[in-house]
């Protein structure tokens, strides 16, 4: 057996008295045989009873395992050399984890994840993975979801006119019983499907065949991930609270939300780095409602503690058999400084089995001690609604409705709901003289101590994009020493999203569009890939416009490098400036 990943955490005596209040109110109250007895007054005393098929889906897994490596068999001996997993948030963020943090096992199929409708990004899996040898999952709880839809119909179509009639035997489908994507699945001839449990919502389906499947199609050894998860899920069991590991960081971080340290900062060996994109989704989704969240932020570069305000909680995913010499050095500078700092030692990679399940009961329990319900996201819901409405004027007219920048610049250009544009440019007389650098320069004038900023590119997430904007986040966090964010559209609609929008009014966000150089049809309906991934920005950018946030849209016109290159090089010039007036 295992040993459970140990967990150590240094915090300032308030936090520390905060943390100790809570366990002792967990005890009093009986919180955790509750949780076990599925008891909702945990939390809201809502449908929270609904959604804890997570607590068994360890013995679950144990269960089907056999089915699971027949499968991995199955497919190996069919010559199948690449895996594409279609999906959308918890159905496609554990997978990436895996593929991340295992990479490809020898004899096995490479596993991959699209979850992305720009153009570019779908074209770039299209031309990695050979048609003829790859295994695609669709994978949706719901079976409904947009683009895990839409993209199965493209990459079946595409198939198809390879393969002919047999197209159907490259696919597989993970969905709940009754699905609308289970009868799809049937009628096209899919090779297998297998079911999730309705029990389970998807930020907490990791453990499930969400997160088994496609490990079980790369080659993983799921039996010693399982052993990892078992070994974790035996010690949440434990009813007292301060020797239970997950309600243990639960408390840390309920208590941390409560007093201002709100931004949950991960630092992440790199080794397994695509851990903190899969925290990131259940924390956010679960926490961020009700006026209240706890933000994550993934992928920030360790700054030494000048750079941060005060309103943050550092978490250290070390793994111990892969350390990083200078993420050592940096978070220890952070604790001697006295900023509160959770360290978590993996022993190996396989223990990030033992983090799904902690991490899971960490966030129910810190969602309670927050009062809200972990198990909802009712604002995700409301970004589909709006970008549905888009998508179906589309199909009506042919095109989307127009829309007027308030200021151009070359290629680029600046959009903002009237409340920001009242904010950021005054009347419209007051825009001479004006430049994409004061723009700029305005808009981070409105982070205030405590706030966060929030960047968000509907553009294609490469290497190149992913730099710059880092770049950019980095620019804004050393200038105001506000956490930061970088994610990608559309996928953090179904992560970070909820909490953008439900969670308190501290965020300041930077919405990043482009035109397509190229575009791609959506077999079966009259709009495109495009279209879809305008109509998401266009929805997402009027919910957030609704909820009243501080808000910038930049346009940059179809050579994204360069807008973006553009935008970065204001950006520096816009923070110098900046500091010479603070100066």
């Amino acid at each position: 057996m295992s040993l459970l990943n140990p967990l150590q955490f240094a915090l300032p005596p308030p936090l520390s008295s905060a943390v100790r209040a809570s366990l002792v109110e967990w005890d009093s109250a009986s919180k955790l045989e509750r949780l076990w007895s599925r008891d909702p007054s945990v939390w809201t005393d809502g449908d929270e009873a609904q959604w804890l098929g997570w607590l068994d889906i360890v013995a679950d897994g144990k269960a089907g395992l056999r089915r699971l490596l027949d499968f991995a068999r199955e497919i190996r001996a069919d010559g199948f050399t690449h895996v594409l997993l279609l999906g959308m948030g918890g159905s496609s963020l554990a997978p990436e984890v895996l593929s991340l943090s295992f990479g490809p096992f020898d004899g096995c199929p490479r596993l991959h994840v699209l979850d992305s409708t720009v153009p570019a990004q779908v074209w770039a899996f299209e031309k990695r993975v050979p048609l003829d040898s790859t295994l695609f999952i669709v994978s949706s709880k719901s079976g409904t979801t947009l683009e895990p839809a839409i993209l199965k119909e493209y990459f079946f179509a595409r198939v198809r006119e390879v393969v002919g009639d047999r197209a159907g035997d490259r696919f597989v489908a993970i969905t709940d019983p009754g699905s609308k994507l289970e009868e799809m699945a049937r009628r096209d001839g899919f090779r297998q499907v297998f079911s999730g449990v309705p029990t389970i919502g998807g930020r907490y389906s990791a453990l499930s065949n969400f997160g088994l499947v496609p490990g079980a199609a790369m080659g993983l050894d799921l039996g010693r991930l399982l052993d990892e998860a078992e070994e974790m899920h035996n010690a949440c069991t434990v009813t007292r609270a301060s020797d239970n590991p997950g309600a243990l960081l639960g408390a840390v971080l309920g208590a941390c939300g409560r007093g201002r340290r709100d931004k949950v900062t991960f630092v992440v060996s790199p080794r397994i780095a695509g851990f903190g994109a899969w925290i990131e989704q259940l924390i956010a989704e679960s926490t961020g409602k009700r006026g209240r969240a706890l933000i994550p932020v993934d992928g920030e570069r360790v700054g030494p503690p000048a750079t941060y305000g005060d309103d943050r909680l550092f978490v250290y995913l070390r793994l111990a058999t892969e350390p990083d010499a200078a993420q050592d050095e940096a978070v220890s500078a952070l604790q001697s400084s006295g900023a509160p700092v959770v360290r978590l030692e993996l022993s190996d990679r396989y223990a990030i089995g033992q983090e799904f399940f902690r991490w899971e009961m960490a966030t129910a329990v810190a969602s309670s001690i927050l009062g809200v319900d972990p198990f909802d996201q009712p604002d995700v819901e409301a970004s589909k609604v709006a970008t549905r409405r888009l998508t179906d004027e589309v199909e009506r007219s042919g095109s989307l409705p127009p829309e007027q920048p308030f200021y151009e610049e070359g290629e680029i250009r600046l959009f903002a709901d009237p409340a920001n544009q009242r904010s950021l440019a005054g009347s419209p007389e007051s825009l001479a003289g004006r430049s994409l650098e004061g723009f700029i320069r305005s808009h981070l004038a409105r982070v205030e101590p405590g706030d966060y900023v929030a960047v968000l590119a509907y553009i294609e997430m490469n290497a190149e994009h992913h730099a710059i904007l880092h770049t950019i986040r980095h620019l804004v966090r050393d200038a105001t020493r506000a956490a930061t964010s970088v994610g990608f559209g559309p996928r953090f609609l179904h992560s970070t999203g909820q909490a953008y929008k439900g969670g308190p009014d501290t965020g300041v966000f930077l919405q990043i569009t482009s035109d397509d150089a190229f575009d791609l049809p959506v077999p079966g309906h009259s709009y495109t890939f495009g279209a879809v991934k305008t109509a998401q920005a266009r929805g997402d950018f009027q919910v957030l416009a609704d909820r009243g946030r501080r808000l910038m849209r930049v346009h940059l016109g179809q050579d994204v490098a360069g807008g973006l290159q553009t935008l970065a090089e204001a950006m520096t010039r816009a923070v110098a400036e900046s500091r010479r007036v603070d100066v």
